[in-house]
């Protein structure tokens, strides 16, 4: 199967998976769908919520995703010129070109409705990505992401943010793990001087059969590299979830997220639909 940003699997011994105790379980989601009212995050992405993958699009193809992300509990205060998250949906199409057999671009229209508001314009972005070849024979698969974004201050409160992200891949049989120490900034607006924050995420993904991959998911928010934001202020997320799909070229990717801290949005519901043509 194909995802924009994601690898092809392979097939072999399934691994083992280790369970906790229900009421265990049951605890840990109870806190996190319950548990205090979310605070406000000073840098989270609620409109792509993806973990990147090694492979980029095809050289000549088309792969268009959308991703549509509903914040069950989110923030409830203003953050500046910046809305509260709670009960937003958000819907991203994000249309990538492969330009050569490592490098391709992106371009995205991002919208979004929030309580009080018609549904509206949110912001567009530009990205290129380029990878290392196979014939280099690295330990690990290396790709790199560089995101340029033009949010309106309604979602977002830099008019021009930079996201630099290292795609880092590694393959075990079914077993398949993807690390994005993601780099943030702003490049205008009033979060220019905080420098560069520190956004790490991953993922962990074993193929089930040719059409089910299960995963898990994590995102997280540490503030200022010069400066990290103290524990209790650090966004903290779990997504469930996998990739179902239809044929190798159309892939459904959905998710259950979940905040482990008071700290930016604490139940987020995502689906991503990707075509490549």
């Amino acid at each position: 199967m194909y995802h924009s940003g994601d690898g092809r699997r392979t097939h072999s011994e399934k691994p083992s998976l280790r369970l906790i105790s229900r009421p265990t379980a049951v605890a840990a989601v109870w806190l996190a769908l319950f548990a205090g009212d979310p605070l406000p995050a000073s840098a989270q992405d609620p409109f792509e919520i993806q973990i990147y993958e090694y492979l980029t699009v095809p050289k000549g193809k088309w792969n268009l995703e959308t991703h549509f992300n509903y914040t069950a509990r989110g923030t409830k205060v203003s953050e500046g010129s910046t809305a509260p998250t709670h009960h937003q949906t958000h819907l991203t199409f994000e249309l990538t070109r492969g330009i050569t057999d490592l490098f391709e671009v992106a371009g995205y229209l991002v919208l979004a409705d929030r309580p009080g508001a018609s549904p509206e314009y949110a912001g567009w972005r530009f990205r290129p990505r380029i990878r290392a070849p196979e014939r280099w024979r690295l330990p690990v698969k290396l790709s790199l992401s560089t995101e340029f974004g033009f949010p309106r201050d309604i979602y977002e409160e830099n008019s021009i943010t930079l996201e630099l992200r290292p795609i880092i891949e590694r393959q075990f049989g079914r077993l398949q793990i993807d690390l994005n120490p993601v780099l943030g900034r702003a490049l205008d607006g009033p979060g220019t001087k905080e420098g560069w924050d520190l956004e790490p995420s991953g993922r962990v993904g074993v193929s089930v059969s040719r059409t089910l991959d299960l995963s898990v998911e994590y995102y997280s928010s540490l503030g200022p590299i010069s400066n990290l934001a103290p524990a209790g202020e650090q966004v903290h997320q779990i997504f469930t979830g996998g990739d179902l799909a239809f044929d190798e070229n159309m892939v459904l990717n959905f998710g259950l997220g979940l905040g482990l801290t008071d700290a930016g949005n604490r139940t987020v519901l995502k689906l991503r639909f990707g075509w490549l043509f």
